[in-house]
């Protein structure tokens, strides 16, 4: 996307749209500005798969009841250091952030503490979550199952998720580190910003509905969307020369424990669909935890260290027409810096459906 091409917002102007929409969706005020918050957090870290690009996502699925506006949320079993949290089909982001704050207060007392959560939709950025556990000094984590759009190794159709993880831990003087990816190649997201751009994707992103690695943007999100077959490709890609398998093996790992431990839908059980192909609730889990870094040593000893740890990777040698080595989260906080002082830049069929949205739901569209 050209500086030409795009609409640059800033972060409050979209905030307050989105809340707007939400409200008009009959969200409560605090799910609204939690779900917002999540939205924007991700566009302002430049992850604008993930930011408002998804609205029309959330209206939809509201306005159709496959996401409940008022959702009957229930802690359906605890320990002093775990909990199961039902979450009655309500929006994603609210369920998990009250999860997350339910982890780190059980690692607050008793030095870890890990929720699950069934029966919830799409929450957003992964390392959102993972991130809150920073300002208790806790390391945290987030995962998070989904839609079927992932081919096991060896596989022709798509049953897996993209399945992120999400790590992030303090330091010191340097920026935390925070590890936020799926265990796909890419998540469904970047083809849909690919495509926007109207670009093929690059080889061993994806698959056709016959196996076959393909770079036709539209023709696997088409596959993906009437489950024709195909899909995206395990983090490694195909077959097991680059490793293929050990994405899939990840992917794997997060049903289990987003899905399987907590008793929600798995594989491609979740976003179920009626005989006629109307969608139903997702069904899909998230599980989220903390630990407190002075249950193990000084908080401290642990941020010097991180430092360092950080120092030594960035100051190695770089490879030739390198000049820099990055830490996960860097280019994040960076960009993230620049777009609250910039704006943050929308494509230009992202900022055509936000006015739709506003006409559709009545509210004022004045984020531009």
């Amino acid at each position: 996307m050209s500086g030409e091409d795009e609409v640059r917002v800033h972060a409050e102007p979209l905030r307050n749209f989105c809340e707007r929409v939400f409200h008009k969706m009959d969200v409560p005020e605090e799910d609204a500005r939690i779900t917002t918050d999540v939205l924007v957090t991700a566009d302002l870290r430049g992850v604008d798969s993930h930011g408002v690009a998804r609205l029309r996502r959330y209206v939809n699925g509201l306005r159709e009841g496959i996401m409940v506006a008022h959702p009957q949320v229930q802690v359906a079993a605890e320990t002093p250091a775990t909990a199961l949290i039902d979450a009655g089909a309500g929006l994603g982001q609210p369920v998990a952030y009250r999860a997350m704050e339910k982890a780190i207060q059980k690692a607050m007392d008793v030095g870890s503490g890990f929720v699950t959560v069934r029966n919830s939709n799409h929450y957003g950025i992964a390392g959102y979550y993972a991130m809150m556990a920073l300002e208790r000094d806790c390391i945290g984590i987030s995962m998070t199952n989904a839609a079927p759009l992932v081919v096991p190794t060896f596989g022709q159709n798509a049953i897996l998720g993209t399945n992120p993880i999400a790590v992030a831990a303090p330091a010191g003087q340097e920026w935390p580190f925070v590890l936020d990816m799926a265990t796909s190649t890419v998540p469904r997201g970047k083809l849909e910003v690919v495509s926007r751009m109207g670009k093929p994707i690059p080889a061993g992103w994806a698959t056709d509905e016959t196996g076959t690695p393909t770079t036709d943007t539209g023709q696997v999100l088409e596959n993906l969307k009437q489950r024709a077959g195909g899909g995206l490709l395990p983090l490694g890609g195909a077959g097991e020369t680059l490793s293929g398998h050990k994405g899939y093996g990840l992917a794997l790992l997060v049903d289990i424990l987003c899905a399987i431990l907590p008793g929600a839908a798995y594989a491609d059980l979740v976003y179920p669909q009626t005989a006629d192909g109307k969608p139903l609730p997702s069904k899909i889990g998230h599980f989220l935890g903390a630990w407190r870094v002075d249950a193990f040593r000084p908080v401290e000893e642990f941020k010097a260290a991180m430092d360092d740890l950080q120092r030594r990777l960035k100051n190695a040698s770089k490879a030739e027409g390198q000049n820099r080595i990055y830490i996960h989260g860097e280019k994040e906080y960076e960009e993230a810096e620049r777009r609250s002082r910039d704006g943050i830049p929308l494509n230009p069929k992202v900022a055509a459906d936000l006015r739709a949205i506003a006409a559709e739901v009545g509210v004022e569209y004045d984020i531009e």
